[in-house]
């Protein structure tokens, strides 16, 4: 499996309210841009709002910060290609 297929996995896992799973894929490609992004729309989601900061400022998108979760992981499919 590519990158971009796990974190489309994570996306659809984040979607479906799995996001323990979708945790562990962002954890697993950290350092990718759009892996932190996925791990900052997941503290979100969790109300985790100072580890989302600290995600979204890591991967550029801290303006992104309080946005639409479910808006938020349509865009990081969508960069993705999927």
């Amino acid at each position: 499996m590519t990158k971009a297929d796990d974190l489309l996995r994570g996306v659809t896992l984040a979607l479906a309210g799995a996001w323990d799973e979708a945790h562990d894929l962002a954890q697993r490609h950290e350092g990718d841009t759009t892996a932190d992004w996925l791990h900052a729309v997941l503290h979100s989601i969790e109300g985790d709002t100072g580890n989302a900061r600290y995600w979204y400022r890591r991967c550029g998108k801290l303006d992104r910060a309080g946005s639409d979760t479910a808006a938020e992981l349509d865009a990081i499919r969508e960069s993705l290609g999927g």
